[in-house]
């Protein structure tokens, strides 16, 4: 049995941006898990955090007095309907993957979604990614289809798998997800 993963995860502040876009740019740079072509600066960062953080989340693990990794929530699709699901990611900078960082950021993202009002998790993985899926799984997502041939990076066309998981129960007459305080 492997050791449990080190580090706090808490919420990410403004002053993490700069750390979340070095943790990030590899993913944009070196790999099609990312369809951005440029990575984001600090400043572009610190903007992504602040609108997570109105209705969503954004989560980061600390461990050693720096940012090794993050997840965030954000929108689904911009239509009222849908504003109880959100798409939900994960980024961990290189030695950090399969150590179980990856379950302890989205462990506590979950909840965190969950206790905003948010009922369902969507998250998009460009394939092929079998660490991604296999998290994914591990961690109750389900198959929901396959966008064939949506992304092109890196001289080639990418599929990108959707998956989904329950963040709890709704009732049928519910409120809209809560901001927080």
């Amino acid at each position: 049995m492997s050791p449990p993963p080190s580090g706090v995860v808490r919420d990410a502040t403004p002053g993490d941006a700069h750390a979340c876009a070095a943790v990030y740019a590899p993913y944009v740079t070196g790999t099609a898990v990312s369809f951005e072509t440029e990575p984001p600066t600090a400043e572009e960062m610190a903007g992504r955090i602040a609108a997570a953080q109105r209705a969503h989340a954004w989560l980061v693990l600390e461990d050693g007095g720096a940012v090794r990794g993050y997840a965030y929530g954000g929108p689904f699709m911009s239509r009222p309907a849908y504003r109880w699901s959100c798409t939900v990611s994960v980024y961990l900078e290189p030695g950090r993957r399969r150590t179980g960082a990856g379950r302890l950021l989205y462990g506590a993202l979950f909840d965190r979604l969950a206790a905003r009002g948010h009922r369902v998790a969507l998250a998009g993985v460009t394939l092929p990614n079998e660490a991604s899926l296999g998290l994914h799984r591990a961690l109750g997502f389900e198959p929901v289809g396959t966008y064939r041939r949506v992304g092109w990076k890196d001289g080639a066309w990418h599929d990108v798998a959707w998956l989904q998981r329950d963040l709890g129960p709704g009732p049928v007459d519910v409120g809209p997800p809560v901001e927080p305080r």
